[in-house]
């Protein structure tokens, strides 16, 4: 297990590597220069001059991007060029507020998953089941502004107006004591990310529910409950984790879109406006913590995978052992 931890761990830092190093060469590109953004239009030249040399914009490509690098992980992410706070607070506070609206989301889509994908396939191709796999392809199709527009029209503007539509947070106060704010973001992103969860249980415990030992346990007798409870759903642990994971992994981005839609201060909307901004420090710091979120989910999922998976655990073992990879497959199972 640490052997497959030190190695996937090498290949994530790999990857964050190749991650700044694209940013930090899409960010040169971009139009616009870093001192002039500072000063404005009518800056003097000679103090332009002067901002780019305390800058070191004029240094070469390869000088820039180690300097930028060795400030990035040394936590030195520098000021935004817009309001020239530091990037490390913006970046923080951020983080806390797209956090906070993610862990909810969490907490609320992945026991809903795991219940309605049980109680699919416990009623496998009967009415219930046949209503959920409809609902799921269409939440599936539905892209995340189009279930955000469609919430706002009914609870927040036309039919209803129980909760707001704009999540414009007071920062002076908690963000718990604001949860109305909170409310329609949060259950935007359980309705676009709940579906594919639930397909891939659904599809899990269909085919537990179809397996030899299953029907061996009925035969001796033991109750249903019984059955499904210490038998059938531990084998959907597994499942449930990975789907956690690709939730995490779709919410990091997702809330990009939502974020903008209910102008709620998170990550998303951060990096929206950094670019419409050309707030470069503040674009490529978080390109490359996303980026590193991402490996660290996918590394934390693959080992939990392995730790409820007998099989796996054994096949990590003797990967360890001949010095192979262990080959994961976070292949959706088929529905």
């Amino acid at each position: 297990m640490l052997a497959l931890i030190v190695r996937r761990l090498a290949v994530g830092v790999l990857i964050v590597w190749l991650v700044s190093i694209l940013v930090f060469l899409v960010t040169m590109l971009l139009p616009g220069d870093a001192a002039q953004t500072i000063l404005g239009r009518q800056a003097n030249p000679t103090a332009l001059a002067l901002l780019q040399k305390q800058m070191h914009l004029n240094d070469p490509a390869i000088v820039q991007y180690g300097r930028w690098l060795g400030d990035m992980v040394t936590g030195h992410w520098g000021k935004s060029l817009v309001s020239q706070d530091s990037v490390s607070s913006l970046v923080l506070t951020a983080a806390e507020n797209t956090g906070l609206v993610m862990l909810v989301t969490t907490l609320i889509a992945t026991p809903l998953a795991l219940i309605v994908g049980v109680a699919g396939a416990l009623r496998s191709e009967g009415a219930l089941d046949h209503v959920l796999s409809v609902a799921t392809l269409i939440l599936v199709a539905l892209p995340a502004f189009v279930i955000a527009v469609s919430l706002i029209f009914l609870l927040a503007t036309t039919v209803t107006h129980v909760l707001p539509a704009a999540s414009v947070i007071d920062p002076s106060a908690s963000l718990l004591s604001q949860w109305k704010l909170l409310a329609l973001p949060v259950l935007t992103l359980v309705l676009g990310v709940v579906s594919y969860p639930i397909r891939m249980i659904r599809a899990s415990m269909v085919e537990v529910l179809q397996s030899d030992y299953i029907l061996l346990a009925r035969l001796h007798g033991l109750a249903s409950p019984r059955v499904i409870i210490r038998h059938a759903l531990p084998n959907a642990v597994a499942t449930t984790i990975q789907a956690t994971a690709l939730n995490l992994i779709f919410l990091a981005g997702g809330v990009v879109v939502v974020e903008t839609v209910f102008s709620y201060p998170g990550i998303g909307y951060t990096f929206v406006q950094a670019v419409s901004d050309r707030d470069i420090p503040v674009i490529q710091t978080l390109v490359v913590l996303l980026a590193t979120f991402y490996v660290v989910v996918n590394l934390v999922a693959d080992v939990l995978v392995i730790l409820v998976t007998p099989r796996l655990r054994v096949d990590a073992r003797k990967a360890a052992d001949a010095d192979e990879p262990v080959m994961l497959a976070y292949e959706p199972i088929s529905s």
